[in-house]
């Protein structure tokens, strides 16, 4: 039975280990992978987590992890997270902020959603987890414009496919001609 994103990362941690560690979510595609080796020097620098962040249209905040920061982002996009707040409405988020699924994340995380108490849903959430380390201050983001596809909805799955499909230079040509002939 499915018990939340943070139980999946506590079941990892006997192959982790004692290091820290990437979660790449696979519903989440981004267009290159850039983004996975900002968040490693990061930690590398810092030696805490680091969450992939991006702005999006107020209205789309409701789906998914929502952050405060202290401050606007640096010429890097690092940010210092010190709130965090599990698919917030709209008119209670506090900020355009949320979190794309892609983490790194230090050893000490696993004591952390070990810790945890069950959301109401049952579920561990790696968002609780999360929120504990922004108020330990150990917790910085990443904001970044990377291109991205939440292939989590049936339209975002069709959104991924076409798109990804028309950069492609064996079929894209013939995708684009069929999509032009369909809309004439």
């Amino acid at each position: 039975q499915p018990r939340g994103l943070g139980h999946a990362i506590a079941c990892a941690r006997g192959a982790v280990g004692g290091e820290a560690f990437a979660v790449l979510l696979p519903d989440e595609i981004m267009g290159d992978s850039s983004l996975i080796k900002q968040l490693a020097d990061q930690y590398e620098a810092t030696r805490s987590s680091v969450v992939g962040l991006k702005r999006v249209p107020r209205e789309e905040v409701s789906s998914y992890g929502c952050v405060t920061t202290t401050a606007a982002p640096d010429a890097r996009g690092i940010v210092q997270v010190t709130g965090v707040v599990e698919k917030p409405r709209m008119e209670d988020a506090p900020s355009d902020i949320i979190i794309i699924g892609r983490y790194v994340l230090d050893a000490g995380m696993f004591d952390v959603l070990d810790a945890l108490a069950p959301a109401p849903s049952g579920e561990i959430q790696l968002t609780d987890a999360l929120l504990a380390r922004a108020l330990e201050g150990q917790l910085t983001g990443i904001v970044s414009d990377i291109e991205r596809h939440d292939t989590g909805t049936p339209f975002g799955w069709l959104e991924a496919v076409i798109e990804l499909t028309l950069k492609r230079e064996d079929v894209g040509p013939r995708l684009r001609g069929w999509l032009e002939s369909r809309f004439r």
